[in-house]
């Protein structure tokens, strides 16, 4: 199965025009597309289907039930597959069967361990700040990022085991998300510093259980193996700061290679 995979493209100020990859089979939307939503209707009656995980900025400046609800019923209207803590089954032009699994995996800061888990919340606060969002009316602050970040971690665990149970229902898993889920991802720019835990989580126990990992969240281009696992984030970022000269707009992924 042929995979385009787009992230980070905050059309919400970025002047880009999306295109279709030649021979994709299938379009990942890794999350930050536009944080107003409206770029995401840029990608209705797509050539292929939609595969959808949103990104923290889908959730700026908004409730955080609401706008999940909110993308659940926009994706719905576009035709989007939406995959929040959530996965589902497709097969490619030879009939193999892909399993996806999505989950926004928020950071839990825990990527240099528990003892330094208090100073990378403190470091959070900032990228906090700036998305702005609620929960119950309180602020979606470190703490409530790190509860919803537990549960997708306890998500994906669960999940990923499926794969030894239940190995005959598919041939393949990918596992989507928008965080990274390895320090080797980390921004070369910036280096392993507190700020780097809202980034990367360490999720390399469960690299193994999938064929692939995708993500995005760094505004920084990465393909890698840890083991039997590629991952790869293809981010375009911002171009007031060149990030985007080393994003492949029309690229696709092979999952069988």
């Amino acid at each position: 199965m042929r995979l385009q995979l787009l992230s980070d493209l905050h059309l919400e100020t970025e002047a880009f025009e999306p295109e279709p990859a030649p021979g994709a089979e299938l379009l990942i939307l890794a999350g930050d597309i536009d944080s107003g939503w409206q770029g995401l209707r840029r990608f209705q009656n797509w050539p292929v289907p939609v595969i959808f995980v949103p990104g923290n900025h889908e959730y700026d400046q908004r409730d955080f039930d609401a706008a999940r609800a909110g993308l659940q019923a926009l994706s719905a209207e576009l035709g989007f597959t939406l995959l929040d803590n959530s996965a589902c089954i497709r097969l490619d032009d030879q009939g193999r069967r892909v399993r996806f699994l999505g989950s926004t995996r928020w950071s839990d800061f825990d990527v240099f361990g528990v003892a330094q888990r208090e100073r990378a919340m403190r470091a959070a606060g900032y990228f906090q700040r700036v998305m702005a969002a609620s929960r119950d009316g309180q602020s979606f602050d470190a703490a409530a990022v790190r509860a919803e970040a537990l549960r997708c971690r306890d998500w994906l665990a669960e999940q990923l085991a499926l794969g030894e149970q239940k190995s005959g229902e598919w041939d393949a898993t990918v596992v989507i998300t928008h965080f990274a889920p390895s320090l080797r991802s980390a921004d070369p720019r910036y280096g392993k510093q507190p700020g780097t835990a809202s980034f990367c989580n360490d999720d390399e126990a469960l690299l193994p259980l999938a064929r692939l990992w995708l993500h995005g969240h760094l505004h920084c281009q990465n393909d890698y193996r840890l083991g039997v696992t590629r991952v790869i984030c293809n981010a375009r970022g911002h171009a007031r700061k060149n990030e985007p000269a080393g994003f492949l707009a029309n690229a696709h992924i092979e999952v069988f290679d």
